[in-house]
């Protein structure tokens, strides 16, 4: 379902704007349909007709995305391995402070080595309405103040149902524009369409190195674009709605972390209006990347500040339970393929024979 379908659906019960705006944004907190305000009961206020027809409509709303599993983390994290109506499994974070992370794809295309969410490719898109769907089971659970889109998958390929998305979220959702964040490892798609929306969403940019060489190892299916030309087109975004662009490190020990990375950072990012965002990789099962140690990290900051580059570590949250930068999916894949291994099992005895 994309967030016209249930408008439209809406409107097929005799639901006028006023009653579909306040529809939207009771679901979107995660409430009933049907839910009254302070001063008002819904009898009071949504025709009969569109009282009869809401429980089908809220029942579809309801089989978009449901909570396979929960996995709490020690600082307050919460990762969330959630089911879309068709099986398919994606990943978001409660993140501490209010915030969460959510998908926007099943998968991901751009196959970054460092992250285990392009391991298994793209499957498929994540709708508007299954966006949005990840932000409602998120507030009934707790207060959602803060949507990031840096879970599985690239927004920039799924443009127009994240769009969507965030144009909802920060109007009928109640979410300031600068707290929905637009994460992408760049696209000239992005740099068109933004601007233009109504919703104007902080933007982060995954940078990870200055070296066009070394991103495109790195980042494989990646637009080619150089560092220089990406830092270019935020800088302009971040000058046009008037709050910093994120750029995004991913700190790999012995691959991006040098002296040389650091003064051409310096060269790039001084006097942009950003921040740059060391964040030291999170382990993957079975590869050959490594965090820099803690005192290198601390150096770097330092460097970097001293010589005018707002820099700031991002340790992920949610690492204990694997659901830092890079580590969503693995449980989705491994959850998909013990769905079918017990869905062909249906039927058999214990202990029988295929």
């Amino acid at each position: 379902m994309r967030i016209q379908e249930l408008h439209q659906s809406l409107a097929d019960i005799g639901a006028r704007p006023c009653h579909i705006g306040r529809i939207n944004r009771a679901w979107l907190q995660g409430l009933p349909l049907d839910a009254g305000t302070r001063h008002q009961k819904s009898e009071d206020y949504f025709p009969l007709s569109v009282r009869n027809g809401l429980p089908p409509i809220a029942a579809r709303l309801d089989s978009l995305a449901r909570i396979h599993s929960r996995h709490p983390a020690a600082d307050g994290s919460l990762r969330l391995l959630v089911e879309l109506a068709d099986g398919q499994m994606v990943e978001s974070v409660l993140l501490p402070s209010d915030g969460l992370c959510v998908s926007s794809q099943v998968g991901c295309a751009v196959g970054c080595t460092f992250c285990m969410t392009g391991k298994t490719g793209l499957l498929r898109q994540v709708s508007s309405a299954e966006i949005a769907a990840q932000v409602v089971l998120a507030r009934r659970i707790r207060q959602v103040k803060k949507v990031v889109f840096m879970g599985m998958g690239e927004p920039a390929h799924n443009l127009d149902n994240v769009l969507e998305a965030i144009n909802w979220l920060g109007t009928d959702g109640g979410i300031g524009h600068k707290n929905l964040v637009f994460s992408t490892v760049g696209d000239p798609r992005v740099f068109e369409r933004l601007p233009q929306q109504r919703v104007k969403p902080a933007l982060a940019l995954s940078l990870h190195t200055t070296r066009a060489d070394l991103r495109e190892q790195l980042l494989p299916r990646a637009p080619r674009m150089s560092p220089a030309e990406l830092v270019e087109l935020g800088e302009a975004y971040a000058r046009g709605i008037g709050y910093p662009i994120q750029y995004q490190w991913t700190l790999l020990a012995g691959i991006n972390d040098g002296q040389d990375e650091m003064d051409a950072i310096v060269r790039l990012l001084k006097g942009k209006l950003g921040v740059l965002n060391l964040i030291p990789y999170n382990s993957l099962e079975a590869d050959s990347f490594q965090r820099p140690a803690g005192e290198r990290i601390d150096a770097m900051k330092r460097y970097l500040h001293n010589n005018g580059v707002l820099t700031k570590v991002r340790d992920s949250a949610g690492q204990d339970i694997e659901g830092g930068c890079g580590q969503l999916r693995a449980r989705a894949a491994h959850m998909i393929d013990a769905s079918r291994l017990q869905k062909r099992n249906n039927g058999r005895l214990p202990g029988s024979q295929a």
